[in-house]
């Protein structure tokens, strides 16, 4: 046992090193002098490829090692919290959820030309070999000391028509929370949108959003559930809280915005007089594990969210294009 254990550690410690060689490779910033010049992508499309794959090869190890304690070396922001969800779900049911594969192919990197950190990549895969979505991967470092982590997952709804980028050669100009010109600024996007999820059609901002997938989804589990919480007098409440801070921009070839965002959000469910209340899913029921029901139960989770805000001035709406949704914590109250 005592063997086999120090074999998995060095393998896990050898990748690791890998990343860390690839993941501070990259361009610092240039003198003054040449500030002039056109910017040029922080890494070459082989360094990304370097860095993506092996953040993808140790994740995969820690998924079949059902490894929640290493996953900070490889993951930071809401990934870290949904994929501890998800491998702690997966110890309860011996059963890793099939939206946890992250495809090695790739459509296309969006490498940033900032010169300062923390710095980004968007990288969009290939679909997965059973024919899943698209996966949008945001891929972070906080430092010039620091590697790239994955910070965020968000699969691409069907059928979705992703704005464009300069391609990876040319790379891409990381945006902030309060870029104007824009239908909307991404930090009121991302609250406008929480306020969506929460009141659906009765949100001010109803107007100003596309349709999608995550909404129409949500909305269908909502009446379902509440169906059933109406023949035993019981009532339920949705809370949607963007995260202050967890964002990454990305601009757009057209002049808009790809912004990924976090996006927590509570529900909670009170049974009947003289009624339990019960999980709603089997990760609900898999965090619950061999916890006492009681009338009230509550369930936090993580939403990652990916927006397309276009150019003001158009007319054109906000699209969200893929999202990531993950219980996080259930408890009974």
């Amino acid at each position: 046992m005592g063997k086999r254990f120090h074999m998995v550690a060095a393998a896990m410690l050898a990748a690791g090193l890998v990343i860390g060689m690839g993941g501070c490779e990259g361009q610092l910033p240039t003198p003054s002098a040449a500030s002039s010049q056109k910017p040029v992508p922080n890494l070459t499309e082989r360094q990304e490829k370097t860095i993506r794959t092996n953040i993808v090869k140790t994740l995969d190890q820690l998924n079949a090692n059902r490894d929640t304690d290493n996953l900070s070396t490889v993951l930071e922001g809401p990934e870290l919290d949904i994929r501890t969800s998800e491998l702690n779900v997966a110890k309860a049911t011996n059963n890793l959820d099939r939206k946890t594969t992250i495809p090695t192919g790739l459509a296309q990197a969006v490498i940033s030309t900032d010169s300062g950190w923390p710095r980004t990549i968007f990288s969009i895969t290939s679909t997965t070999e059973d024919q899943q979505s698209k996966r949008l991967l945001v891929l972070k470092q906080d430092s010039a000391h620091q590697n790239y982590k994955l910070w965020g997952v968000a699969r691409l709804f069907s059928g979705v028509k992703m704005p464009s980028f300069e391609i990876a050669s040319t790379g891409s100009q990381q945006g902030s929370a309060d870029d104007s010109g824009l239908v909307m600024k991404p930090k009121e996007a991302v609250a406008a949108y929480a306020d969506l999820l929460q009141n659906n059609a009765n949100s001010k901002y109803a107007s100003q959003f596309a349709d999608d997938d995550l909404r129409t989804k949500l909305e269908a589990l909502t009446e379902q559930v509440q169906k059933a919480m109406e023949l035993n007098a019981g009532t339920q409440q949705q809370t949607f809280t963007p995260v202050e801070d967890a964002m990454c921009v990305m601009r757009t070839a057209d002049g808009g915005d790809l912004v990924v965002a976090q996006i927590d959000s509570e529900w909670t469910r009170a049974a009947g007089e003289g009624r339990e209340s019960q999980p709603a899913s089997d990760a609900e029921k898999a965090l619950f594990g061999d916890g006492t029901a009681t009338s009230t139960m509550k369930t936090t989770y993580v939403n990652v969210v990916a927006l397309y805000i276009p150019q003001a001035g158009h007319g054109a709406k906000i699209t969200a294009v893929g999202s990531e949704r993950q219980p996080v914590k259930v408890e009974a109250l």
